[in-house]
């Protein structure tokens, strides 16, 4: 499992010219599933990005969590994070998990997420959307279990 996290001072996810979810202060995650993901990966993931210190503390240093400041988050789902560009130009995406297991693995993520007692907000799976954020700082970071369970 794959995140892109940005911290964000505003986020909205539109589909179809109707905004479906909008956030505050908090953050933005990207959510790409592969096809060997399972909830170990979900929760070692979502525990990961509620517990980053990316916020600023007195000292504008980036030593809170999204808990810490109690923030707001988007879950958006993002096959394309597992695309492989390595051949040609045209993106392969054979390790992306297909959509009856991601959904499943995103809505525990997501689940997982407001057992923390987090306002979440979601994208809606397998939609085309437009994700509009105002990044603050800008902070961007990628997650990824495989890079997490070695640690």
């Amino acid at each position: 499992m794959r995140a892109v996290i940005q911290r964000v001072s505003k986020a909205s996810v539109e589909v179809d010219n109707r905004k479906i979810s909008q956030i505050n202060q908090g953050m933005l995650v990207l959510l790409g599933i592969k096809k060997a993901d399972t909830i170990k990966e979900a929760e070692l993931l979502a525990k990961k990005a509620v517990n980053l210190r990316i916020f600023a503390d007195r000292d504008n240093k980036m030593n809170l969590s999204l808990l810490d400041i109690n923030g707001q988050i988007i879950v958006v789902s993002q096959f394309t994070l597992y695309g492989n560009c390595k051949k040609g130009r045209r993106p392969s995406f054979i390790e992306a998990a297909l959509p009856e297991k991601a959904v499943s693995l995103y809505q525990y993520f997501v689940q997982y997420l407001k057992n923390e007692n987090i306002l979440v907000q979601t994208g809606q799976f397998q939609a085309f959307m437009q994700v509009e954020i105002i990044n603050d700082g800008p902070v961007t970071f990628i997650l990824d279990s495989d890079e997490l369970q070695n640690n």
